[in-house]
């Protein structure tokens, strides 16, 4: 196994506090398609696509919407919501600017559209941390697909394995591995079990601020860098 070299973000539920928007979000969207949502599908749509969690509410709510018009609304409604309201998870600056000490590449592969992903790294003053940001609409086939992974570790110039991935929703996780990536789960509790994470993650941590300590230990345990 490689040296490794980089850390590949998700960035909803990972970076941004936006799990608890994206009911806010949807509700939006599907009011303008005449359903009322209270965000009882959350499950069915967390860490997936744009393509994805649209298709599932369209057959859900049986609209006959076309897909690509209801993506590209979903998207319009997340990138006011990412640009004015979604805040940052405790430490998240502390953490990157401690990973960033130990020479490592770090990347964000996101779900999101780039409308939304890019102003919110912006207002946060996270952009300058990365060397590859990789949002949804560069991909074809969006998470649990592995395309997102593998376009960010061609971006970045390397092997999959010299990746680690950290993500918080279960088709995140599914799609570092199809990558064939070691991936580092970080369940938020508030939206699912993270005993359902034991089997599918390589490494489950309580929050990101633990990340560090993980690095450390994997680059001792393997002799060499970072």
């Amino acid at each position: 196994m490689s040296p490794l070299r980089s850390i590949i973000f998700d960035l909803d539920g990972v970076l941004a506090d936006s799990e608890p928007w994206w009911n806010q979000i949807d509700a939006k969207l599907l009011t303008e398609y005449g359903v009322t949502y209270r965000g009882e599908y959350h499950q069915n749509v967390v860490g997936v696509s744009y393509r994805l969690a649209v298709q599932f509410y369209k057959k859900t709510f049986r609209l006959s919407v076309p897909t690509e018009e209801m993506m590209r609304r979903r998207g319009e409604i997340a990138t006011e919501f990412f640009t004015n309201r979604v805040g940052l998870f405790p430490n998240v600056k502390e953490v990157l600017q401690e990973l960033r000490k130990m020479k490592l590449h770090l990347a964000v592969a996101t779900s999101s559209v780039g409308a939304s992903a890019r102003p919110f790294l912006d207002r946060h003053q996270l952009a300058g941390f990365f060397k590859v940001i990789v949002t949804g609409e560069e991909v074809e086939r969006g998470k649990p697909a592995p395309d997102i992974y593998l376009c960010a570790a061609e971006q970045l110039g390397l092997s999959a394995d010299a990746c680690l991935v950290v993500e918080d929703a279960l088709p995140g996780v599914a799609a570092a591995k199809a990558a064939n990536m070691r991936v580092v789960a970080i369940p938020d509790r508030r939206f699912g079990d993270p005993r359902e994470y034991d089997k599918k993650a390589d490494y489950v941590l309580g929050s990101l601020k633990e990340l560090p300590t993980l690095i450390r230990a994997l680059a001792s345990s393997s002799h060499g860098t970072p």
